[in-house]
């Protein structure tokens, strides 16, 4: 499977990516392949063994609980050891895992323990006030706090690939939050995909830094990491991701396009080491990825690798293994996945779909003749290669009747180097019509080009991009930024919220 990847390793790597039918089958086969080697950093160092050891005993913690087989469990938990613990206890016994954000407040998470019907939810204790409204309305919701633990081991159990795994919110950057349903069968083939096109997959050294309640986070960095007996180190928090970094110094890092902005910017401000002498690979995705990014990083002698998936297909859709000559590609589609072009709109089936979202009214315009309407504008090339050219939901519907997507402009203006991250929206002034180009400015870029009046010249670039586009795409207002836009908990541009639109 995925022969079209196999150039991009070795025979004996690439005859290592094996299918698995459940998380237990895969995290029996890392437990006796890994045994002694480390697993997991954080604050001590957790072998295979000893995770093994801990996953057993926190099985015989949901039972103890009452919690059987079939039964619906939550985490909350902040990125630890004790969400690794609870998460693969859940999944090696077949208890689908809800994964709720930590950022969620007390009445949410009440709401989402009535609305699925929880039998117990393990908790973080720094989050203890989380769980007080469950604690007092919800009395036959089994509270288990993450460090509890069992002298008792329990074992695991092998369940059909179709069996539920995991429930992961969508990030819900332009409508509600939805909850995708991913079977086991769809948690393994994501993982199994994530290692694909790199050369050297096993044994590697990763940071986390994503949250692991986002589906980028769990399945291209825990799940693939445990599956390639790969070591992870979780950071607690970002702003020490720096200081991680000299001490672990990681093979891998899995970021999302803003922070790995951030680490060029100050690479180049302080040096290669920030990022350490180890540093092979970045995986990077959940958003837009500037071509700028994958060309800078190989400079640094880093490989930076996009790709596409969604929460609905266990996060993995496809990736680039060709980057750098196709930068503004996210990629080949993996094998496994059946997909058709509707105009222009990509649609979905295969064995890392979402079984649907938890809620029967969010499935009711979500799939046509079995395959999920992704929502994702796109085109692909003549070796295969999938782009990104908008979002059906953010066409802007101008009074003339013609159809703009912003994202396929936002990636023209990507292409300038002074951008570092930008917004295309339509307003209406003063009864005329007018597109705007909203610029965070790289700053760093700004300075090496010694540019002085940053608007002017940004006025002659986007003159530039306007003579080659149809008069209804043209930019008529640009807006600079001195702050951020507002972003999503997984660091997207959060394009409906308030904040993100300076008029």
């Amino acid at each position: 499977m995925n022969e079209k990847f196999a150039k991009y390793t070795d025979a004996l790597t690439f005859s290592r990516i094996v299918d698995f039918e459940n998380v237990a089958e895969m995290w029996q086969h890392s437990v006796k392949e890994y045994t002694d080697d480390v697993a997991i950093v954080d604050g001590a160092e957790y072998t295979y063994g000893a995770l093994d050891t801990a996953v057993s005993a926190f099985r015989s913690v949901y039972r103890k609980a009452g919690v059987t087989p079939g039964s619906l469990v939550a985490i909350l938990c902040p990125n630890s050891v004790g969400f690794v613990k609870a998460f693969l206890a859940a999944a090696t016994y077949a208890l689908p895992a809800v994964l709720l954000p930590a950022h969620l407040d007390a009445m949410t998470v009440f709401g989402i323990a009535y609305k699925f019907g929880l039998k117990a939810i393990v908790y973080d204790g720094a989050l203890a006030d989380k769980v007080a409204e469950v604690r007092a309305k919800l009395p036959g919701v089994a509270l288990i706090d993450s460090s509890a633990t069992q002298e008792e081991l329990t074992p695991a159990i092998s369940v059909p690939k179709q069996t539920p795994c995991v429930f992961i919110f969508t990030g819900g950057t332009t409508g509600k939050s939805k909850a995708a349903r991913l079977s086991h069968g769809a948690v393994m083939a994501g993982t199994r995909n994530g290692c694909y096109g790199i050369r050297e997959i096993f044994g590697q050294r990763y940071l986390l830094v994503l949250p692991l309640t986002h589906v980028f986070g769990l399945i291209r960095n825990l799940m693939t990491s445990l599956y390639t007996g790969s070591a992870m180190f979780i950071c607690r928090n970002n702003k020490d991701m720096f200081r991680d970094i000299a001490v672990f110094k990681p093979t891998i890092l899995v970021l999302v396009p803003a922070l790995a902005e951030m680490a060029l910017n100050l690479s180049r401000q302080f040096g290669r080491n920030m990022l350490g002498a180890d540093m092979k690979t970045i995986i990077c995705g959940a958003a837009p990825v500037a071509p700028y990014l994958v060309k800078e990083y190989d400079k640094l002698g880093i490989t930076l690798l996009p790709g596409y998936g969604l929460t609905e297909s266990a996060n993995l859709v496809s990736g680039n293994p060709e980057a750098l000559r196709k930068p503004e590609s996210v990629g080949l589609i993996y094998d496994g996945m059946d997909y058709k072009v509707v105009d222009g709109e990509l649609w979905l089936r295969g064995i890392n779909m979402m079984d649907g979202y938890a809620t029967a009214e969010d499935n009711a315009t979500t799939y046509e003749d079995g395959y999920f309407k992704t929502g994702d504008l796109v085109r692909i090339d003549e070796e295969g290669f999938l782009y990104i050219t908008g979002r059906l939901k953010e066409i802007i519907v101008l009074s003339t009747g013609e159809n703009v997507s912003p994202a396929e402009l936002e990636v023209k203006f990507y292409a300038l180097e002074v951008v570092q991250d930008c917004l295309v929206y339509d307003v209406n002034e003063n009864g005329r019509e007018q597109l705007v180009l909203e610029v965070l400015p790289r700053m760093s870029s700004v300075k090496a080009l010694g540019i002085e009046n940053l608007y002017e010249y940004l006025k002659g670039e986007v003159g530039k991009i306007n003579d080659t586009l149809p008069p209804f795409e043209r930019i008529n207002k640009i807006i600079i930024r001195d702050t951020d836009f507002v972003r999503t908990p997984a660091m997207k541009i959060a394009r409906n919220l308030n904040g993100n639109v300076k008029k």
